[in-house]
């Protein structure tokens, strides 16, 4: 085997590990977006990304009675809803990440698997999804080009 191929074959496996689709042009930043609880480190960045450029971030209201006011507008998702206020849903179905010392050393040391979707609430549109493998600061900095291509101008 070649030494070349040996050296470019991760890269070459990385580069299938992410799977985006994108709207471009469809959300704003001045918007409230509902993140669901709980999750694993994906969320919490995703989280925070989103209100540093501007998002008002929201979680789940809890439902104690299953029975929610009509009155309130929210919708109930299993044990919790979603606010009504919140025009961007965000879903994020994930694994607990990896400790990944040697693959992620220069990158954030944990590695990510996950699934995540943005819904526009009022259309029921799905505007964002991504299928995503990597290491932390990779996968962050991967979300922040993917808001750059969502976001209004």
């Amino acid at each position: 085997m070649s030494m070349r191929f040996v050296l470019f074959l991760p890269i070459f496996i990385l580069t299938a590990c992410n799977s985006v689709y994108v709207k471009p042009e469809s959300i704003t930043n001045d918007s409230t977006v509902y993140v669901e609880l709980p999750g694993f480190a994906m969320r919490h960045f995703v989280k925070d990304k989103l209100r540093e450029r501007g998002y008002r971030v929201v979680t789940s209201k809890a439902v104690t009675d299953n029975v929610l006011d009509p009155a309130d507008g929210d919708v109930e998702i299993g044990l919790y809803s979603v606010p009504s206020d919140a025009k961007y849903s965000v879903r994020i179905k994930e694994r607990q990440e990896t400790f990944a010392p040697v693959w992620c050393a220069l990158n954030g040391l944990w590695w990510l698997r996950f699934n995540m979707t943005i819904t526009d609430q009022t259309s029921g549109e799905e505007i964002m999804s991504w299928f995503g493998y990597g290491c932390v600061n990779s996968s962050i900095r991967k979300f922040d080009k993917i808001l750059d291509e969502m976001e209004r101008k």
